[in-house]
C-alpha cells in the first residue's frame, strides 16, 4: 500500500504523524516538541490499513542474521567530512557484519545518498537512516531511489527527532510522512526496511503491538532504544510476538573506547569497551556474546572519539528465548 503524504496527521501532533506515537514521548507523557500531553496516548492504536507487502529476498545482514548472531555498528562521523567516513569505515567495517549510517537532529550533514556512496566505496556493508523531519515526500522518494541504485543493505526509516532550540531556527521541520508511512514507501521500492521502537517510552502498553503494525507496513527488522535490563528486552519481544510481530529485533549494547571514561549508564542493559591503539589498530568487540556489565561504580560522562567508537550490536535474546535479535546504537531517532 502506498502511503499518502496528504493524509492529515492527528490534531495536536507537531510531527503531523498518522501512525503515532513517536519514540520521543517524555516520561511525564508530554509531547517531544510541545508542552501538551501526547495526543496518541489515550486513543486506540492506529492500525495499518493494508496487507503487508511481499518482502524482498533477505540478503546481507538479514540473511546472515537468520543463521547466526551478527554485529551492527553505528557509523558516527563529524558532519560534512567524507574523509572521516572512509577512515571510520576502515576501522569499524572489518569487525562488524554491518554499519548503520545515522542522521542527527542537532547538526545538518551531507545527504544520506552522498554519505552512503562514500561508505560503500570504502567497503562498508551499509544500512542508512532516513528521517522525515527535513524532507518532503518528493525528496524522500529521491533518496530512496538513490539508495536502492547504490545497493545499500537496507534503510532505517524514522520520523526523526525534533530539532533542539537554536538548531537552524529559521528552517521549517517538514514531517510530510511519518516513519511508518516511509517504511511502506521504502518496502514498495524493494528495499530491506528497518524501523525503531522505544519500549520504555509512554504509552508502554501499546508499543509491542505497534511493532506488528510496522511489520504490516513493510518492516523486516526492528531496532530498540535502550531499556533498563535484558529481562525488559525479553518481555517486550515476547509481547510483540503475542501481538503478531515475527520480524527479528535488535537490542542495544553501547561500546566506548577505553581511552575515555565509560559512557555506560547504569540503566543500559550491557556495555563493552573497544580499544583503539595510538597506532590506529581496529577495535575488537567480541561477537555473539552478551556484553560484560559496566565496570564503573557510577555513571560517568564521556566524549568518545568518532574515529574509534560506536555502538556494537549483540545477539539477543539468549539461547532458548522466543526470537533471535541483534544489537543497536546508543540513541535511535524517534520513530
Amino acid at each position: 500500500m502506498e502511503p499518502e503524504s496528504s493524509a492529515a496527521g492527528r490534531l495536536g501532533c507537531p510531527k503531523r504523524m498518522v501512525f503515532g506515537p513517536c519514540g520521543g514521548v517524555r516520561e511525564d507523557e508530554r509531547c517531544e516538541l510541545a508542552e501538551h500531553r501526547c495526543v496518541f496516548l489515550d486513543a486506540p492504536l492506529v492500525r495499518w490499513p493494508g496487507a503487508a507487502p511481499d518482502p524482498p529476498v533477505r540478503s546481507g545482514l538479514l540473511a546472515r542474521a537468520a543463521e547466526a548472531p551478527v554485529v551492527l555498528t553505528d557509523l558516527s562521523v563529524p558532519a560534512f567530512d567524507t574523509a572521516a567516513v572512509r577512515r571510520v569505515v576502515g576501522v569499524l567495517g572489518p569487525v562488524s557484519d554491518g554499519l548503520l549510517l545515522g542522521e542527527h537532529a542537532n547538526r545538518p550533514d551531507f545527504p544520506p545518498t552522498m554519505l552512503a556512496a562514500e561508505a560503500l566505496a570504502a567497503g562498508a556493508r551499509l544500512w542508512t537512516t532516513l528521517a522525515c523531519r527535513d524532507r518532503n515526500r518528493v525528496v524522500l522518494e529521491q533518496e530512496l531511489a538513490g539508495l536502492a541504485a547504490l545497493g545499500v543493505d537496507g534503510v532505517l526509516c524514522v520520523t526523526g527527532d525534533g530539532r533542539g532550540p537554536g538548531v537552524r531556527p529559521g528552517a521549517s521541520q517538514v514531517f510530510d510522512l511519518d516513519g511508518v508511512r516511509l517504511a511502506a514507501l521504502a518496502a514498495g521500492r524493494g528495499l530491506q526496511v528497518a524501523v525503531p521502537e522505544s519500549p520504555e517510552a509512554p504509552p508502554r502498553a501499546l508499543r509491542p503491538a505497534r511493532v506488528a503494525e510496522k511489520q504490516r507496513a513493510g518492516a523486516q527488522l526492528c531496532v530498540l532504544n535502550h531499556v533498563s535490563s535484558p529481562a525488559r528486552v525479553a518481555s517486550f519481544v515476547a509481547a510483540a510476538r503475542d501481538a503478531g510481530a515475527t520480524l527479528p529485533f535488535v537490542a542495544g549494547s553501547p561500546s566506548t573506547p577505553t581511552s575515555a571514561p565509560p559512557a555506560c549508564c547504569s540503566a543500559f542493559p550491557a556495555c563493552t569497551s573497544t580499544t583503539t591503539s595510538s597506532s590506529g589498530s581496529s577495535p575488537r568487540p567480541t561477537r555473539g556474546r552478551p556484553a560484560s556489565p559496566p565496570r564503573s561504580r557510577r555513571p560517568e560522562r564521556c566524549s568518545p572519539s568518532p574515529a574509534s567508537s560506536g555502538s556494537t550490536c549483540r545477539a539477543w535474546p539468549p539461547t532458548g528465548a522466543r526470537t533471535t535479535a541483534h544489537g543497536s546504537r546508543p540513541r535511535w531517532p524517534s520513530d
